[in-house]
């Protein structure tokens, strides 16, 4: 049975997308997952399936939309990819709470830094569907503006090494 990671787009994130982690858990085991899990209150979701990660995208964005309406966007990952991510930090340097980690559900376009606006010596690094930004005063101040991260989800780094720690201790058990 396969571990996935999902990573929910603005869920509980300024009071738009309202979905107590709980009514998450709720969710998933409605639509046929195993042994849920959720981690902090911004959307991410561990679980079981025997369905490949395509069925698992579907049947979860159409337990989501049946829920809220309209869903809010899924991006799947496996403990292999996180752990990648986190390994592939381009910013050795960053604090982990100040490197986000942008999870795309393609790669980013060849032109994505061509639009990029970072004010506050923001670092921004591409690697296929991620995209690392370190934000050396933190981001809730910045006002860094790259268009591609909109079609995306982002945790911090520690969030990531979590989220990875999570899934390789379902998958051990």
């Amino acid at each position: 049975m396969n571990v996935f990671v999902a990573l929910l787009r603005a869920v509980n994130v300024g009071g738009t997308g309202t979905l107590p982690m709980a009514d998450l858990k709720s969710l998933c085991e409605g639509a046929g997952f195993r042994d849920v899990k959720t981690y902090i209150q911004s959307g991410n979701v561990l679980f079981r399936s025997d369905d490949n990660e395509a069925k698992v995208h579907a049947h979860l964005e159409k337990a989501l939309t049946e829920r809220m309406g309209k869903s809010p966007g899924v991006i799947l990952r496996s403990r292999k990819a996180l752990e990648a991510a986190a390994e592939g930090s381009p910013f050795p340097h960053a604090k982990p709470n100040y490197l986000l980690v942008t999870f795309l559900p393609e790669a980013a376009p060849a032109d994505a830094l061509d639009k990029l606006v970072a004010p506050g010596g923001e670092e921004v690094h591409i690697a296929g569907k991620e995209i690392y930004v370190h934000y050396p005063d933190g981001s809730g101040r910045s006002k860094l503006k790259l268009p591609a991260l909109k079609a995306g989800t982002s945790r911090n780094l520690n969030t990531v090494k979590k989220l990875a720690e999570m899934a390789r201790e379902m998958e051990e058990s």
